[in-house]
């Protein structure tokens, strides 16, 4: 928590404390980069003591929560700040790669409980919404879960005069902890897929035991067993078929790409602080990878940005067909993991076996981005992409936006 700023800390440091210290949440149609920045700092500062098997930023969700950010993205006519549609891309932005930037777990987490609301909002009726987003403005964590185990696939199935589950999921993070699951289950006599938005108690039902990964700690990643949970058809959202909906289901991944780049950031600010501290910034070698290692930022920078515009229909015309959306974000998720490696393999070599040792600052954050960077399917991200290009009849300046102006 912050409690007082450092002597000689910028004007925006007290900023911070200001908004920590505060009892009532911010304004977020206005502050909630602000509210994102003193949680970037605090999550920060307890990441190290979270690092470990089981861990979970609990402190760190309270405050998102006390700060008005686990409410922020529902629609500002229910409540909220609006943070999650479609005018509200370029802040989301913002404020998720600032949460990544002070714990890619808390990050991870945050932009699982965005998308839930989102999905809800695009798909939830009237009464499905108001009672839901008055969980998330209750403090309620909601997360979005579709993996299976092998053979025990989520399924809907019907018991008596309601509906029952039966199965389980699999690299759910925040497993044992969120509490309004939006999840993937099979339709009763295979009529499709199905979402469902599942309460559950906080500490029930969830296994971290597998979850022995080497970053990520903290992201509570484990498999939840959902058998015989009762629902009613107020649970379920929407029609079959329309969690995979193109271009927002493919498009959406926009998100955890903006969590990434944070991450990236504090690699490269751990990197370049280690360098400040030992005096080694004069050494041509170390500047050279330094001015690499910034390039490759700013260049995952301008993806993330012009991937959240193009996926919130920020273009210059704003009718983009799905499949040219999709082919730019699968092409940003690349681009992205290769700025992400760059920095990485940079930082490394830069600072040494110091920043392999247990403590040094670079350390756990090499460990959670590299983990965080894998994600479903990037062989078949690139080539569906580039067999989008490779049919499209525009010259390569006109794919995006019509040409340059």
């Amino acid at each position: 928590m912050v409690r007082s700023a450092r002597p000689g800390s910028p004007p925006e440091a007290i900023r911070w404390k200001d908004i920590m210290d505060q009892r009532t949440p911010p304004d977020l149609s206005r502050d909630a980069e602000a509210a994102a920045r003193a949680v970037c700092l605090s999550a920060a500062r307890r990441a190290g003591a979270q690092d470990r098997d089981g861990g979970f930023p609990g402190e760190d969700i309270a405050d998102l929560a006390r700060l008005g950010l686990l409410a922020a993205p529902v629609p500002a006519a229910l409540g909220g700040a609006g943070l999650g549609e479609e005018s509200g891309a370029g802040m989301l932005a913002a404020v998720l790669r600032l949460i990544g930037s002070g714990s890619l777990a808390l990050g991870r987490l945050y932009e699982g409980h965005v998308n839930a609301l989102q999905l809800i909002g695009q798909y939830g009726t009237a009464d499905q919404s108001v009672r839901l987003f008055g969980d998330a403005r209750a403090g309620h964590l909601f997360g979005v879960w579709n993996t299976e185990p092998a053979g025990a696939g989520l399924a809907l199935e019907a018991a008596g005069d309601g509906l029952s589950l039966s199965g389980a999921k699999s690299f759910a993070s925040g497993a044992g902890f969120v509490t309004r699951a939006l999840v993937t289950a099979g339709c009763p006599g295979g009529g499709g897929t199905l979402m469902l938005v599942v309460p559950l108690e906080a500490g029930s039902r969830a296994d971290l035991s597998a979850w022995r990964a080497q970053g990520m700690r903290a992201s509570a990643t484990g498999t939840l067993d959902f058998s015989g949970i009762s629902l009613a058809d107020g649970d379920i959202l929407g029609e079959p078929g329309d969690y995979f909906r193109q271009p927002a289901f493919s498009g959406g991944a926009w998100r955890f790409l903006a969590v990434q780049l944070g991450g990236i950031e504090a690699v490269f600010d751990a990197w370049r602080a280690h360098l400040v501290r030992l005096g080694r910034g004069t050494d041509p070698h170390q500047l050279a990878r330094l001015g690499e290692g910034a390039i490759a930022v700013e260049g995952a920078r301008h993806w993330v940005a012009r991937a959240a515009a193009l996926a919130s229909g920020g273009t210059n015309d704003g009718a983009l067909a799905a499949p040219r959306i999709v082919a730019f974000v699968n092409l940003a998720r690349l681009a992205v993991e290769k700025a992400g490696l760059d920095v990485l393999q940079l930082a490394q070599r830069s600072v040494g076996l110091p920043g392999f040792l247990n403590g040094h600052p670079l350390e756990r954050l090499s460990r959670d981005l590299a983990t965080y960077l894998r994600q479903p399917g990037p062989d078949r991200a690139l080539t569906g992409a580039a067999a989008e290009i490779l049919a499209a009849g525009e010259g390569v300046a006109d794919l995006w936006d019509g040409g340059a102006p």
